[in-house]
């Protein structure tokens, strides 16, 4: 998918932008070899890797490779810009041409690149800066007395690799335990790799801490790279895996189902398929309902299972504000923060990390989801 994306960028800043530009053809040609390059650098990098979703190369590379196609996203972006003003402009017979030595081709392509620079850099160094605290409140219909004020930090796509390593992470976890939660839920894609290339960056998870414990689902991630053996792994780092599977917890005397699915990309690799109605098998009828799942494109399954809270990632939150739409129409509508699903709550966070192959935020920050349930008023 991303090189298609990208391929589309190259075809059309080819045609119009190198292009135009006032460069004999040998220039031309290697502009437009470059260009390539770096739109496919994804594609090529793949060579290097397990998969994909774990590029193994130098965190100097992931991060020039992120800037450069952020930079050819938003290049475009602005190329599009210039294209529709000049339409506007011919529309209404009003181009100065006095202008024309001031502004010309070679000059204007030098300003687009570099105003291009700029957001690319800024978003690089945003996605990779330890997520925000972002508190909220869920209040939910019919909540026991006893439960008001219960706390559950909700972190989702850390994505641990060769971007996001074992520093990162622990300062990810110190601001996770300052928090003293009750519950730490972690809604997938937690890591990128194989478990070989990632426990040194994945020990400092064994020091998070929430009262009544560390719970997490699957993420299309997991998947990818030996699914089984992680799912070995987390129980070691004391993360209680639900997989289409649910834990009674006891809380102040009243009864909590925590429950969590697995994910659609099991669909690939022949393994168990998301479902609510086997994670909630036994589960205590009038307790309070609260499922992990990776992607909110599950939420009205959760919904007619009857889950008073569900817990999502996946989207990053769009990442780049303005175009984060698009991904929400690939989610259900589903982007980032709260919505009503029938009666239940659905908390979409934008994420704690990225995939390393396109490390960008621009307006929609990372962020760790400290929750507390308040009875509804």
């Amino acid at each position: 998918m991303i090189y298609l994306f990208t391929g589309f960028i190259f075809i059309f800043l080819l045609c119009r932008f190198v292009l135009p530009l006032p460069l004999s053809p040998r220039q031309k040609m290697a502009a437009g070899a470059l260009l390539f390059v770096l739109s496919q650098q994804n594609a090529f990098i793949r060579s290097f890797s397990v998969s994909m979703a774990s590029p193994e190369v130098a965190p100097s590379l992931l991060v020039f490779m992120g800037a450069s196609t952020a930079a050819l996203l938003f290049l475009a972006i602005l190329v599009l810009l210039r294209d529709i003003v000049s339409l506007i402009l011919l529309a209404g017979r009003r181009i100065n041409k006095r202008m024309n030595p001031v502004f010309s081709p070679g000059r204007r392509g030098i300003l687009l690149a570099g105003l291009s620079l700029a957001p690319a850099v800024y978003s690089v160094n945003q996605a990779l800066a330890t997520p925000r605290i972002r508190s909220l409140e869920a209040r939910l219909p019919g909540l026991p007395g006893d439960l008001d004020g219960l706390t559950l930090v909700h972190v989702s796509d850390t994505h641990i690799s060769r971007l996001f390593q074992r520093d990162w992470v622990s300062a990810l976890v110190e601001k996770i335990n300052a928090l003293n939660p009750d519950i730490i839920a972690l809604t997938g894609d937690i890591v990128d790799g194989l478990p070989l290339q990632r426990m040194e960056s994945m020990t400092p998870l064994r020091a998070l801490r929430a009262r009544w414990g560390v719970f997490a689902c699957a993420g299309n991630h997991e998947y990818y790279a030996d699914y089984e053996r992680w799912m070995r792994v987390f129980p070691s780092l004391g993360i209680n895996m639900l997989l289409n599977r649910h834990e009674v917890l006891r809380l102040n005397g009243q009864e909590v189902v925590i429950a969590g699915i697995t994910d659609i990309a099991a669909q690939r690799y022949g393994l168990p398929l998301p479902d609510s109605a086997a994670a909630l098998a036994g589960a205590p009828e009038k307790a309070l309902r609260i499922m992990l799942s990776h992607r909110p494109s599950e939420a009205d399954d959760c919904a007619r299972a009857g889950i008073d809270l569900q817990l999502s990632g996946h989207t990053h939150g769009g990442q780049i504000v303005g175009i984060n739409q698009v991904v929400a129409e690939f989610n259900r509508g589903y982007l980032h923060g709260w919505y009503q699903v029938d009666n239940m709550m659905l908390y979409v966070t934008s994420g704690a990390g990225l995939w390393n192959g396109f490390p960008v935020r621009l307006g929609v920050a990372s962020e760790i989801a400290a929750i507390t349930l308040r009875g509804a008023a």
